[in-house]
């Protein structure tokens, strides 16, 4: 594995993180205790390109390959954990899917204005009764004419109450499931109420309601009842932008921790003086460029055609349980000022709960690993 980035690379990391740490941070807890997503900020994304980063320049977007996109998640999520899934959801699992599986008339409707940032994307698979265990869906499309009439519930969509285009996987026939793309606003197709959530309350969560929802049969996304192959490969590569961001979240708490113990005093010393300070520090630091060494691994692969599944399943959940342990190291420094909102590290600690769950659970995550394991020894 080649550890040297691109000049280019390093160019647009670096203006992505110019642009969260003067736009986002400074602006990341008002937009959490509003508890709503900024939607203004959604063209100052799109002119950095942040609305379409895996979108080919023909379509719009920035083009970018996948270890300069870990790159961005990783400045989106050091910033603020809200925007940063706003925009992963948008690109990694939206726009991600039309690329795996759009046709190419498909990819000229729906990619240039998500691109663009005209509307952002939801992609919908999770139900109430249905998560890890995608083919138990119950939400249905049944074929009528030359349309599908959609009907069911879709749960914990990110973005969904904001998007103006979502992919909606539902079932055409038991356990075989079928993608679709909807526009918002297309009768018998809306959002639910926002849901009030423990972290990440800048980010919109909504379940989508479809009630007799006819799609027609030029919006279904790839071959009927084979949208779960593509599902896979959606959150295969979901799990890189997730293991990216956990990463910022991570990084950006230990980074609160070292400048307060530099200046918080105890017993005449500075917290920094104290071993058991330095060995939190060490740890958290050692864990994290692990991760990130398994992030930018599985993000190589992807994007040299190579089998990545498992690679993407490791960095996930490296990533999100050692950034989880550096957020509640950063806590425990800070000590009663870390359980304040008043520093970031309570807010990054809460949002990084959910990268243990989204996009396949750390459970589903050694599933796949253990499953690789014993299937080539």
């Amino acid at each position: 594995m080649d550890l040297r980035y691109r000049d280019e690379q390093l160019a647009i990391r670096d203006a992505v993180r110019q642009f969260a740490q003067g736009r986002v941070v400074p602006n990341a807890h008002e937009w959490s205790e509003a508890g709503a997503f900024p939607p203004a900020l959604v063209r100052e994304m799109a002119a950095l390109g942040l609305t379409g980063l895996a979108v080919p320049e023909e379509y719009g977007g920035a083009g970018l390959d996948m270890l300069a996109i870990a790159l961005v998640m990783e400045e989106l999520g050091a910033a603020d954990g809200s925007i940063a899934l706003t925009i992963a959801a948008h690109n990694s699992l939206c726009i991600g899917h039309l690329l795996v599986a759009a046709s190419d008339e498909q990819k000229r409707r729906w990619l240039p204005p998500l691109a663009g940032g005209e509307h952002l994307g939801a992609w919908a698979l999770t139900e109430p009764s249905s998560g890890s265990d995608a083919v138990a869906a119950q939400a249905t499309a049944t074929r009528d004419g030359d349309a599908y009439v959609l009907d069911g519930q879709k749960q914990f969509i990110t973005n969904g109450s904001l998007a103006g285009f979502a992919v909606v996987i539902a079932v055409t026939e038991p356990r075989r499931l079928s993608a679709f793309g909807i526009a918002a606003g297309t009768p018998g197709f809306r959002a639910g109420r926002s849901e009030k959530k423990m972290g990440l309350w800048a980010s919109d969560t909504a379940p989508l309601v479809l009630d007799g929802c006819r799609v027609p049969q030029a919006d279904r996304i790839g071959i009927e009842g084979e949208a779960f192959a593509d599902v896979k490969q959606v959150l295969d590569k979901g799990r890189i932008g997730i293991g990216a961001l956990s990463i910022g979240l991570g990084r950006a708490a230990i980074e609160t921790a070292v400048a307060y113990s530099k200046q918080r005093r105890q017993f005449g010393r500075p917290l920094s003086d104290f071993q058991m300070t330095r060995w939190k520090l060490a740890v958290a630091r050692t864990e994290l460029d692990a991760a990130r060494l398994l992030v930018h691994r599985a993000a190589s692969l992807a994007e040299a055609g190579a089998s990545f599944g498992t690679a993407a399943s490791m960095a996930k959940l490296l990533a999100s349980e050692a950034a989880s342990r550096a957020a509640n190291a950063a806590l425990q420094i800070l000590g009663g000022y870390g359980y304040l909102r008043d520093y970031p590290v309570e807010r990054q600690l809460r949002d990084l709960r959910l990268m243990e769950i989204g996009e396949g659970t750390s459970e589903v995550q050694r599933i796949v690993i253990a499953r690789s394991l014993l299937s080539s020894a």
